[in-house]
């Protein structure tokens, strides 16, 4: 499990980074732009991702993310965004390399915005926030044909291959 979550750790940054360079080859309006979505723009649902991440990473830390809703905005502009993304990305790798298998196995209580209090492994919260980044960096690559941009395949095994030829680490 371990390995697994290092190798989604590095997936994660590599699909992110793929992203960034997307969202900076548009312009800013069509960024900021209104989109029917969940967060309201492609900068809404990329604020939304990086947010969660610090929640998760702050609640296993101990050390809880300060935020007042899942749709707040934690970067104001798209060169904030990407900086923020690009460093939380590799703060989240230094963090899953620091567990150990025994660590994964821990459990730690949490409270959620809606209300839930839950208690957890790492492993399983770790995993639920790479698939949650899949899922809404899915919406974001929705949201850029829109614009219209042409987003990159971010497939797990494309990231594979891009590995085996020493392309990322």
């Amino acid at each position: 499990m371990l390995e697994h979550l290092k190798l989604m750790a590095r997936y994660n940054k590599w699909a992110n980074d793929r992203l960034s360079a997307a969202i900076s080859e548009i312009d800013e309006a069509a960024y900021m732009v209104p989109r029917a979505a969940f967060f309201g723009s492609i900068h809404g649902a990329a604020n939304h991702l990086l947010l969660v991440d610090r929640l998760w990473r702050g609640r296993m830390e101990g050390k809880p993310f300060p935020a007042e809703s899942l749709d707040q905005i934690v970067c104001a502009d798209r060169a904030a965004f990407v900086h923020e993304r690009a460093a939380e990305d590799d703060i989240i790798i230094a963090f899953v390399d620091g567990f150990d298998a025994a660590r994964l196995e821990e459990e730690f209580s949490y409270s959620t915005f809606s209300g839930v209090d839950g208690t957890d492994k790492r492993r399983i919260v770790l995993t639920h926030m790479f698939n949650h980044a899949t899922h809404h960096r899915g919406q974001m690559h929705a949201l850029l044909t829109q614009v219209p941009s042409d987003p990159p395949p971010l497939d797990l095994i494309y990231f594979m291959r891009a590995r085996e030829r020493g392309e990322v680490g």
